[in-house]
């Protein structure tokens, strides 16, 4: 519909999808699954789309037909993805940089608890909404405030005790997100993974206690994961109410912290635990 939209003329194809991303689970399913159909439109019928614009456009089918507010990044990782290197995205210009991963000296792990996160869609909207109040608060105090990127840690310290809850705890994890950051990617350009790990935990611990989008399932995988000697941090990803952790080992460390995330998990919870190595690769793209 919305390749329609922007003028593009579409004829049927037969065709089978097949995938291992798992669905639900705060990883982006939904994301590769509209990038690469996407792709695979534009290729079977010869059109010519930038790759911004083809990102954007998986981002509206994800707010339009999905019903979710989100933003552009799991869109844009999908298409502008690259091995060996995470991203760093303005998500307001739409520039972004690549930042070298060394894989030989960590290792990224992805635990899915098995829980599918019912609540994440309308909790996440309700929380963009929540955002959304605070920049409206924040914008009376401070010119040029337009989101929440636009404020400093410093100028929401000062300005917090304006924002009622949980409004003000809900700003506060993404003003101090933001931060996080830019300190990662200053993290990773050092070479100094012990950082970047402590850096996931207080992530972690924001989206736990202010944004309040974790459960007792991730809070536990986590709390196991950094019980193992050689795991330098562990976080929720995506929308979270369920889905997985992605936590960043020591090489050494990954079969002991297979086993006692595994065990540990089924002994805590009663379910077992999916964890998977996963690297960072090229976005989509055509493969034969």
């Amino acid at each position: 519909q919305f390749l329609q939209e922007a003028g593009a003329r579409l004829a049927g194809f037969d065709g089978v999808i097949q995938g291992n991303v798992p669905i639900g689970s705060g990883v982006s399913s939904s994301a590769a699954m509209e990038v690469a159909s996407a792709m695979a439109w534009t290729h079977l019928l010869g059109l010519t789309f930038e790759k911004k614009a083809l990102a954007l456009l998986c981002q509206k089918a994800e707010n339009k037909f999905v019903g979710v507010n989100c933003g552009i990044m799991d869109q844009f990782v999908s298409v502008f993805g690259a091995a060996g290197h995470a991203v760093l995205i303005d998500c307001r210009s739409l520039q972004h940089e690549l930042v070298p991963f060394d894989a030989s000296r960590a290792v990224v792990l992805v635990c899915n608890t098995g829980v599918k996160r019912e609540l994440a869609t309308s909790a996440y909207n309700e929380r963009r909404a929540q955002c959304e109040e605070a920049v409206r608060r924040l914008s009376r105090r401070y010119a040029g405030i337009s989101a929440l990127r636009d404020v400093s840690v410093a100028q929401f310290q000062a300005a917090a005790d304006d924002l009622p809850q949980p409004v003000r705890r809900r700003a506060r994890h993404v003003v101090t997100e933001n931060q996080r950051a830019l300190d990662s990617v200053q993290a990773l350009r050092q070479g100094n993974l012990a950082e970047f790990g402590r850096l996931m935990n207080e992530s972690h611990e924001s989206l736990r206690h202010d944004y309040e989008v974790t459960c007792r399932e991730l809070d536990v995988m986590v709390d196991l994961a950094r019980s193992v000697r050689g795991t330098y941090g562990s976080r929720m990803t995506g929308a979270g109410f369920g889905g997985c952790t992605v936590s960043l080992v020591s090489p050494d460390a990954v079969d002991e912290f297979r086993q006692r995330v595994a065990a540990g998990y089924r002994e805590a919870i009663g379910l077992a635990a999916d964890i998977s190595v996963v690297v960072p690769a090229d976005g989509a793209g055509r493969v034969a």
